[in-house]
């Protein structure tokens, strides 16, 4: 097969017209006997011209030698076959835990999986009564439970990196029913209603490969001779007990604060680590629409994106991050007291809101300790000042753009949810965004906080080997630090369980 880039399609134009696209920039009569789409985006630079671009694998009649070979890299895992004393176990059922156990349970190793929040189904009517009544319950919620927190989110899967793994990774969640789509879309996404059965999906072939899902199960601690793994302490339906293994690979999100402490506590290696504050930001969907598209665009565009930075004059980056078209802002809380915002939509992204997270850089400098954990410390001050500064409910302290910008009484309760630097920063960034997205800061654009789970403001330290301070610990995901989405941490949680393969066959 051939690869042709740049084939051009008007909104609203079939995709069936792609074959004849083809032949007229190929200017040949030759007949295309099969095509497949291996990437689409959309140009909407020109607003007088919108255009879905395309590149395309076919196959031609006749030899066309100056044409590019097609060329789709795939992943294999390694050649080796299991051994070992002990089950891998795995931590965490998020991206990272997710693939990890994937990957080893279809080289037939048969991990464990430990995941302290329950399975999807009953998650979900955890979260519901939290966002009814605000009963939060502290195993079961927005971050806590299977699939982890890109559950209730957005489902995004684009990603930096480059990594033969990530098609692997959009290939699994296209069989377990996120469509084939997200395996060609620049910007791909599952959405948070259709992510719920991708993830059981998911957890069902893991089981049917002979892996093994405990959910309401936390990992509490190590046991360890001469700083080797072997055995953990887990709890589970109110009491303890022990699992033994060299292997496990933790995967447990950065919002498992008890967790992390405690295993910092009982001697793994962390260190401190820059991340962002800041709050979300809601807009009308259609004045993003408008400003990105124009007054006169065509039906039938998806819902509009953005993504912004700004450098501020005492030097720290601002920027926008999980933009949700046609979503909601919502409260994403773990811990009693906290409020905690974040941004979902659905499939369909057909809400009427659009919303992302604005940030600010937090500099380690900005702690108030060397203490490798203080970071989790700093995060707790300003979630614990949203719930009480929203009447100690977990109701999110809101505010418009007016208000906050003119230092309104009614905006404190917001601007007090946030160090100084990040309020000062937000308002200079908000006119410069306002400047590349027209309307960005109009009377409806609404300010909620606290936006401050977007990343990790610590890592566990790991070597060239993917080892913790402790042999047979491996570390890995967005809680650990070492990724920034669903698709880097899927990446990464493959990537542990090669290394146990490998160090199995050792």
């Amino acid at each position: 097969m051939y690869r042709i880039h740049e084939i051009r399609l008007s909104p609203g134009e079939e995709r069936s017209a792609i074959p004849a696209k083809i032949k007229k920039k190929l200017k040949t009569q030759s007949e295309i006997s099969e095509y497949k789409i291996i990437k689409e985006s959309l140009d909407a630079r020109d607003k007088s011209s919108i255009k879905y671009v395309y590149t395309v694998d076919f196959s031609i009649d006749g030899r066309f030698p100056n044409l590019e070979k097609a060329t789709t890299p795939q992943y294999e895992y390694p050649a080796y076959a299991p051994s070992g004393a002990y089950r891998p176990v795995i931590a965490g059922f998020g991206p990272c835990g997710m693939f990890a156990a994937l990957a080893l349970s279809e080289m037939g190793y048969g991990p464990v999986v430990l995941e302290r929040g329950k399975r999807v189904e009953e998650r979900v009517k955890d979260v519901e009564l939290f966002w009814k009544e605000g009963t939060l319950d502290t195993e079961s919620n927005v971050q806590f439970g299977e699939g982890g927190a890109g559950t209730f989110s957005d489902g995004k899967l684009t990603t930096g990196i480059k990594d033969v793994r990530v098609n692997k990774v959009l290939e699994e969640f296209a069989l377990a029913g996120a469509g084939d789509e997200i395996l060609y879309k620049q910007k791909p996404h599952i959405g948070s209603d259709v992510l719920r059965t991708v993830v059981e999906n998911i957890r069902k072939k893991i089981i049917k490969n002979g892996g093994e899902i405990r959910f309401g199960t936390r990992l509490d601690g190590f046991i360890t001779e001469q700083n080797r793994l072997t055995a953990l302490r887990v709890r589970a339906n109110g009491g303890s007990g022990i699992i033994e293994t060299d292997s496990l690979i933790l995967a447990i999100g950065h919002s498992s604060r008890d967790t992390v402490r405690a295993l910092y506590c009982g001697g793994l290696f962390m260190e401190q680590k820059q991340f962002s504050i800041g709050l979300r930001v809601e807009h009308l969907q259609e004045t993003i629409d408008r400003a990105q598209y124009g007054k006169r665009a065509p039906k039938g565009l998806p819902p509009a994106e953005y993504k912004l930075s700004h450098r501020c004059r005492d030097g720290r980056g601002v920027y926008t991050f999980c933009m949700c078209p046609g979503g909601e802002v919502i409260v994403a809380s773990t811990q009693p007291g906290h409020v905690v915002t974040n941004g979902m939509s659905l499939r369909a992204r057909d809400g009427k809101y659009a919303n992302s997270a604005i940030l600010v850089d937090v500099r380690t400098s900005d702690f108030d300790s060397p203490e490798p954990l203080s970071g989790i410390a700093f995060q707790e001050k300003y979630e614990q000042a949203a719930y009480r500064l929203a009447g100690k409910k977990y109701d999110a302290p809101q505010t418009t753009w007016e208000e906050l910008s003119s230092g309104a009484e009614t905006a404190l309760p917001v601007a007090e949810s946030l160090p100084p630097f990040a309020v000062d920063d937000i308002k200079e960034a908000m006119l410069r965004f306002a400047g590349k997205i027209a309307g960005f800061n109009g009377p409806e654009a609404r300010f909620y906080a606290v936006e401050s789970r977007s990343s990790s403001p610590f890592r566990i330290k790991r070597g060239l080997d993917y080892q913790s301070s402790i042999v047979g610990v491996y570390p890995g995901g967005e809680g650990a630090g070492y990724a920034g989405g669903i698709i880097s941490a899927a990446v990464d949680g493959i990537k542990l369980a090669e290394e146990i393969i490998k160090n199995y066959k050792r």
